[in-house]
C-alpha cells in the first residue's frame, strides 16, 4: 500500500506538464494570415495558425513552440513565442498615393500587409510607380508596417520595369562594384607563354563549342576521336580559377551572387562580362586556359582510363545546337555539311558515343523527366510575342551526356583521393511520398519494388515505371506525381550520391563561369595538380566547404525562383493578348479548388471549381480526379481538353480558363 507521501509525489508527477518542444526557424507568412516556420533540422515545416503568429513578418527568425506533433499526412503545428530578428528589410511593390500619404502594395504575395508611407518619405512617388521601400516599423497587428521609399524603379507600364521589380524583389545584385570591375579588367589579359608553362598543349586537337545561338559565355568545349575500339573524349572547361583568386574582390562578389541568373530578357552574370564573355569564354580561334577531363571510353561506355589536367586550348569552331542538329539529321543541311566538312565526322562520332553513354546510364537506372522548358521570345519593348516548348535535339543530348560524364568522373576521382570536395547530391525520395505514389499507381495495375522495409526505392524502379507509362493516357499524370515525390538536388561537402542519376559520385565541374561550386572545386583540383595540397590546405577547405554548400544551394534556389517568376509574368502578359481565344491543353493538376490545364506552348492556367458546369464536382484525392456527384463525369490528370482564356491577373501572374464543354474529350 502506498504511503501518503508517495501518493502526493505521484499526483505531482501526473500534473507536471510535458516539457515544451521548441525550435528556431524562418517564418514564411501567407496573405490569409496563417504561415509556416521552416526549420533546418526538420523534414517538414511547422504550420502556424493566424492567432499564433505573434505578429511575425515574412522571413523573421523566430522561436516556435510545438502545439501539435506531426501526424500521418499532417504537418506539425506550433505558435511563435519569440522574434529574434527581421529577415526582410526592403519590399518591392506598386505605390498607391492616397492624399497626403501613400501605400506600397507588395509584389510578394506572401506579405500580408501593405506598407504605409508618410508623404515626406515618398520621394515624390506617384500612383503606378514601382518602388523599393525600406521597412522602418514592422507594425504590431493593430498598426500597419511603415516604411520609406529608397528607390523608384519606374512606372509599371515602362518597358523592363516589370522584370526589374522581380530582380529587386529577390535582392539579386545587378551592377558590379567599381573595385570588382577594375580587378576583372586587370586580370583579363591575353594568354602568355608564362601562363602556358607546365600545361598540356592541346591547341592542335580538334575541338568545338556547342551552345545556344545567343549564348555568350562559352565555358565548355568538347573533342572526340576514335581508335582501336576506344573513344578519346575531352571535356575542356575554362580555367576561371586562374583569373578569380580566392578571397579577392572578384571572388567575394562571385560568392555573394552564387550563380548567374537567366531571366527572360536578361542575364545577371556571376562574373563581369570582361571575364564571362572575354578571357573565360572559349571563343573560337583564341588561345584559352582550361581544365580538361580526358576520358578513354570503350564500346560499352565504360571509362577505362582518365586524366584531369591543366591545358591550353584553341577552339576550331563555335557551333550552335540548331546547326549541329541539322547536320546530324541531314535535314536540308548540304550547305552546313560543306561548311563544316572537317567537323562532320566528329559530330557523327559524338552522336554515337552519346547514345552509348545514355544507354549505359539508363541501364543503371538513371531517371530522365523530359518535361519541356519554355522558350519565350520578346520584342524590343519587352512584350512576349511567342512562347513555345524548348526542344532537346541530338546536339543538346550530346553536350548533356558529355558534361554529366565529366562531372561524375571528377567527383569519383576526388572521392577516392579522400580530398575535401564539393558534391552535387540528390537524396532518395521521402518514404511517405513514395508510399503514396505506390498506393496510387495500383489504381492503374502498376507496381514498383521497394526494399524489405517498404520505405526505399531504387531509381531503376522509377525509370521502369516511366517506361511502362510512356505513350499512355496516364503518362502525364504519373510522371508529374513521380517528380513531386523527388527531393531537390543540392550541394554538399559529403558524397551522398545522386539518386536521379543513379550514381554514387557526382559534382558540378563544367560551369565555373556561372556556378560558384564549380569554381570552388577547380581550386581544389589545381591545388592537387600543382602538388600544393597539404594538411593546411585540407584543413582550410574542410572549414569552409559545408558553409559554401549551404550558401550556394540557397542562392541557387533564389535564382530558380526568380527565373520562374519572370516566366510566369511573361506568360501571363502573353495571355492578355489572347483573351477569349480557345486552346488545346492537357490537365496538369487537380486540386480541391480547381483544375490546372497546360497548353501546348507550356502556359498553365486554372479552371476554378466554380466554373465547372452541369454538376456538383468534388475532389477525389486518392485518384487526383474531379468527379461530378450526380452524373459521374470526371476530369483527371493527363486528360486532353479545350479551354478558353477568360482572365489574367498580372498582380498574381495567374491565368483563368474555362472549359469549352461541348468539345471536352470525355
Amino acid at each position: 500500500m502506498k504511503t501518503t507521501k508517495e501518493n502526493k509525489k505521484e499526483k505531482v508527477n501526473k500534473n507536471k506538464k510535458k516539457a515544451a518542444v521548441r525550435y528556431v526557424g524562418t517564418f514564411i507568412s501567407n496573405q490569409k494570415g496563417f504561415g509556416f516556420v521552416e526549420v533546418d533540422e526538420l523534414e517538414g515545416d511547422i504550420f502556424i495558425k493566424p492567432n499564433d503568429t505573434n505578429n511575425a513578418f515574412l522571413l523573421d527568425k523566430v522561436e516556435v513552440e510545438i502545439t501539435k506533433e506531426a501526424g500521418k499526412d499532417k504537418r506539425a503545428e506550433g505558435k511563435i513565442t519569440q522574434i529574434f530578428s527581421h529577415g526582410l528589410v526592403e519590399v518591392v511593390g506598386s505605390f498607391d498615393k492616397a492624399g497626403a500619404y501613400g501605400f506600397v502594395i507588395p509584389d510578394n504575395q506572401k506579405i500580408e500587409y501593405d506598407i504605409f508611407v508618410p508623404k515626406e518619405k515618398a520621394m515624390g512617388a506617384v500612383t503606378g510607380h514601382k518602388v523599393v521601400a525600406r521597412i522602418t516599423d514592422y507594425g504590431d497587428g493593430r498598426r500597419k508596417p511603415e516604411g520609406e521609399i529608397i528607390e523608384i524603379l519606374g512606372h509599371e507600364n515602362d518597358p523592363g520595369v516589370d522584370i526589374l521589380s522581380i530582380v529587386k524583389g529577390f535582392d539579386l545584385p545587378m551592377e558590379f562594384p567599381e573595385k570588382v570591375l577594375n580587378q576583372a579588367s586587370r586580370v583579363a589579359k591575353e594568354v602568355s607563354e608564362a601562363d602556358m608553362f607546365g600545361r598540356m598543349d592541346l591547341r592542335n586537337m580538334q575541338m568545338v563549342t556547342i551552345d545556344g545561338e545567343d549564348a555568350k559565355d562559352l565555358d565548355d568545349a568538347v573533342s572526340l576521336s576514335y581508335e582501336n575500339g576506344i573513344y578519346h573524349l575531352g571535356v575542356h572547361i575554362a580555367d576561371v580559377s586562374n583569373y578569380v583568386q580566392e578571397s579577392s574582390a572578384l571572388d567575394k562578389e562571385a560568392y555573394e551572387r552564387g550563380t548567374s541568373v537567366y531571366l527572360v530578357d536578361r542575364v545577371i552574370p556571376m562574373l563581369p562580362h570582361t571575364l564571362s564573355n572575354g578571357m573565360c569564354s572559349l571563343n573560337m580561334g583564341e588561345d584559352r586556359l582550361a581544365l580538361s577531363c580526358l576520358m578513354d571510353i570503350d564500346e560499352t561506355g565504360e571509362i577505362v582510363d582518365h586524366k584531369i589536367v591543366e591545358t591550353v586550348i584553341n577552339v576550331d569552331e563555335r557551333m550552335n545546337y540548331s546547326d549541329v542538329n541539322k547536320i546530324l539529321n541531314e535535314d536540308k543541311a548540304e550547305d552546313l555539311i560543306v561548311r563544316y566538312a572537317d567537323e562532320v565526322p566528329m559530330f557523327k562520332l559524338m552522336a554515337k558515343l552519346s547514345s552509348i553513354i545514355r544507354e549505359k546510364r539508363r541501364q543503371r537506372g538513371s531517371i530522365d523527366f523530359d518535361f519541356p522548358e519554355s522558350k519565350i521570345i520578346l520584342n524590343k519593348k519587352g512584350v512576349p510575342v511567342k512562347i513555345a516548348p524548348y526542344e532537346r535535339g541530338v546536339a543538346q543530348k550530346i553536350i548533356e551526356d558529355f558534361m554529366l560524364l565529366a562531372n561524375e568522373t571528377v567527383a569519383q576521382h576526388f572521392f577516392w583521393l579522400e580530398s575535401p570536395f564539393l558534391y552535387r547530391v540528390h537524396q532518395a525520395p521521402d518514404p511517405e511520398k513514395i508510399t503514396k505514389l505506390v498506393t496510387f499507381i495500383r489504381n492503374f495495375g502498376l507496381s514498383v519494388k521497394l526494399n524489405k522495409g517498404g520505405t526505399e526505392i531504387h531509381p531503376k524502379e522509377i525509370q521502369k515505371l516511366l517506361g511502362m507509362i510512356e505513350g499512355t493516357d496516364e503518362e502525364a499524370l504519373i510522371s508529374r506525381l513521380t517528380l513531386r515525390s523527388m527531393r531537390r538536388a543540392e550541394y554538399s561537402a559529403e558524397c551522398k550520391g545522386h539518386f536521379g542519376l543513379a550514381c554514387n559520385y557526382y559534382s558540378h565541374f563544367t560551369s565555373p563561369i556561372r556556378r560558384y561550386p564549380d569554381l570552388q572545386i577547380h581550386r581544389i583540383i589545381k591545388d592537387h595538380l600543382r602538388g600544393r595540397f597539404n594538411e593546411r590546405k585540407a584543413s582550410h577547405y574542410d572549414s569552409i566547404l559545408s558553409t559554401v554548400a549551404k550558401d550556394t544551394s540557397t542562392k541557387e534556389r533564389r535564382a530558380d525562383e526568380a527565373e520562374r517568376e519572370t516566366e510566369k509574368l511573361k506568360k501571363a502578359e502573353y495571355m492578355t493578348y489572347h483573351l477569349g481565344e480557345t486552346f488545346e491543353g492537357v490537365i496538369s493538376g487537380v486540386t480541391s479548388w480547381g483544375i490546372y490545364v497546360e497548353l501546348e506552348n507550356t502556359i498553365e492556367g486554372l479552371v476554378h471549381v466554380s466554373k465547372l458546369m452541369g454538376d456538383y464536382y468534388y475532389f477525389k484525392e486518392d485518384s487526383y480526379e474531379m468527379v461530378g456527384r450526380d452524373y459521374g463525369k470526371t476530369y483527371k490528370l493527363g486528360q486532353r481538353v479545350l479551354v478558353k482564356a477568360d482572365y489574367v491577373d498580372m498582380t498574381t501572374k495567374t491565368i483563368d480558363f474555362s472549359f469549352v464543354e461541348k468539345d471536352v474529350e470525355e
